[in-house]
């Protein structure tokens, strides 16, 4: 079967559209035949719709929604008579003034919201749910270069919030939420947690995650002392799709290309871009409260995710497209 039959007559519903993962998630699906209910926050806001709108298959199949994480049912009419349903729309921000309202209730209560919507629609055959390698490595384990982590390592919602990692512990919290009420309500729900996630950019603004890449490059004097977690968003878009049709995936899914330090993507960024002005100096040790930063390189499993069909890009590959797009996208003159 093709690529664009597998989703033929297939009609299936994403949360948080506009997003970085969800824009590609977006486009892959509409490629595989897919009709798409995309829900945002704001179908008028044409600068988080228009991208979506210009993708191929959008004007026959992709129909925008307005919903908000927090209203009650407030999905229950979009996700009603869809197969599948990947729920992408979580806040992203590694500082919040009120981390509960900013961060964790929406993660919560709009997984919440989500899963009840789905609970209440026979159509749905299978949900994906966007979850993070921060609800899988912040526990305070030492990771060395022995260490490999994989599906079985879950973070510590205690631990996240002594670091006042509240990013890490709204999705912690979110991800513990989905699968205990999917147990309860007979959901089949597979889950994936990917890294930090680079690539080119469908939309027209910049992201957290790349955003990452963006400090490093637009001049700054120093570099952080950490290492990354780094996956391609065309190979986290690619492991949704997998992951609703391949009637065996189940559970979570480890979603890393590479786990690399700050002063090898400095080696990389210059082998391509000679010219390129790049920090010389490492910034100072990360503070106790940030102590889930850590520069060591040690090792993340991608045999389920390979088992399940991801292909992982290079992260060489992966790190110039993205700075390809921070040029194309004019964040960024060379």
């Amino acid at each position: 079967m093709s690529a664009r039959q597998e989703g033929k007559g297939r009609v299936v519903c994403v949360t948080g559209a506009s997003g970085y993962i969800a824009s590609w998630l977006v486009k892959l699906l509409l490629h595989r035949g897919y009709s798409v209910r995309a829900t945002v926050r704001n179908p008028e806001d044409t600068k988080k719709t228009e991208h979506l709108l210009a993708l191929d298959g959008a004007k026959e199949r992709l129909h925008l929604f307005k919903a908000e994480l927090l209203d009650q049912g407030a999905f229950d009419a979009v996700i009603n008579g869809c197969d599948g349903v990947f729920h992408t729309a979580s806040p992203v921000a590694f500082e919040a003034v009120d981390p509960q309202a900013d961060l964790i209730e929406p993660a919560l209560k709009g997984t919440l919201n989500v899963l009840s919507s789905c609970a209440k629609a026979p159509s749905v055959k299978r949900v994906v749910f966007t979850s993070s390698m921060a609800a899988v490595v912040i526990n305070g384990r030492p990771l060395t270069s022995d260490t490999t982590i994989d599906e079985t390592w879950f973070s510590d919602p205690k631990f996240c919030e002594e670091s006042k990692a509240w990013y890490m512990l709204s999705k912690t919290l979110a991800e513990m939420a989905a699968v205990d009420f999917a147990r309860k309500n007979k959901i089949d729900l597979v889950m994936l947690n990917p890294g930090l996630v680079i690539g080119p950019l469908l939309q027209p603004t910049m992201n957290f995650s790349v955003g990452v890449l963006f400090d490093i490059v637009k001049g700054s004097e120093t570099y952080p002392n950490t290492s990354f977690r780094f996956v391609n968003v065309r190979d986290v878009a690619q492991a949704h799709v997998l992951a609703l049709e391949n009637p065996s995936a189940s559970g979570r899914h480890c979603l890393v290309a590479r786990v690399i330090q700050c002063l090898d993507v400095l080696d990389i960024l210059r082998n391509f871009y000679p010219t390129m002005t790049l920090p010389e100096k490492c910034e100072a040790t990360q503070p106790l409260a940030a102590s889930y930063q850590v520069p060591s390189v040690y090792h993340v499993s991608r045999e389920k995710a390979e088992g399940l069909g991801v292909k992982f890009t290079p992260v060489e590959e992966s790190i110039q497209d993205t700075i390809e797009s921070f040029k194309e996208k004019g964040f960024l003159k060379l």
